[in-house]
């Protein structure tokens, strides 16, 4: 509850750094705020191509299917890359001035959702242009939205505080992203892993364990297939993504206190 408070004492500071993040992002950029729609774009073209034409991937409405898929991949990298270098690239105000440092990877995390929020509106042109429109499904959004958020910031927390005493986590973390693209179901649908072969009953195990499978397939429920998601599978990695949070803020409560000098 303290932690909270001083959140919340600060909170001008977040918005500060919120719109410091929105405006960093595209500095110099002749297009600037465009690339949160052009960047997207140019990636589901690229896969709208490769997959249904080039290695035959049949999916119904595939450019629907696959812009819920990067998108919120896409916010997903954004804020995990981000995040770990958050306290490293404001070493000066950690140094020189007192303010919870919760507040930075926090402040990375709602920027990133801003952004997401905003290229969300490619989801909602696709579903309408392609004729699937909007239902009602669309009242759950904040709900994974939410969880999303949660397990990112949970995440954020403990890559921030490490990398200011070990720096090639920065690097070790693109790997492993790059790893768990393959193993998210962004581009293809989980259903190609009902096989009756050992591998493929094997590989949908692994794959259901990832956290944005359940997160991306919940966006899926609400754009493309229209359908409740799955609560049950929504509501394991809400409690899981709660306890990560704490533990990802007593990792980072402990580690602060030596930023100044390792900085």
């Amino acid at each position: 509850m303290r932690v909270l408070k001083e959140i919340y004492n600060y909170r001008q500071m977040i918005y500060s750094l919120v719109n410091k993040e929105l405006k960093v992002r595209y500095k110099g950029s002749i297009l600037g705020f465009f690339w949160t729609f052009l960047n997207p774009l140019l990636q589901i073209a690229v896969y709208a191509m490769i997959f249904p034409y080039i290695l035959k991937q049949q999916q119904p409405h595939y450019l629907i299917f696959v812009c819920v898929g990067l998108i919120p991949w896409s916010f997903f990298t954004t804020t995990i890359i981000q995040s770990t270098n958050t306290i490293i690239g404001n070493a000066n105000i950690v140094k020189k001035v007192y303010f919870p440092r919760e507040i930075l990877p926090l402040s990375v995390v709602l920027s990133g959702a801003i952004n997401f929020l905003i290229a969300t509106i490619i989801i909602l042109a696709f579903c309408i242009g392609e004729g699937k429109g909007i239902t009602w499904h669309i009242v759950i959004f904040p709900a994974i939205l939410l969880l999303q958020m949660i397990l990112q910031l949970a995440i954020s927390f403990v890559l921030a505080a490490v990398t200011v005493y070990i720096r090639d986590i920065e690097h070790f973390v693109q790997i492993v992203l790059m790893l768990m693209f393959y193993a998210t179901p962004i581009v293809y649908s989980t259903a190609t892993l009902d096989g009756s072969t050992t591998t493929a009953r094997f590989m949908k195990k692994v794959i259901m364990l990832n956290p944005m499978t359940t997160i991306i397939e919940g966006y899926r429920s609400i754009f493309y297939t229209q359908t409740l998601p799955d609560f049950k599978h929504i509501g394991i990695w809400y409690i899981l993504s709660f306890i990560l949070l704490v533990i990802g803020w007593l990792i980072f409560n402990k580690l602060q206190k030596g930023f100044a000098e390792e900085l």
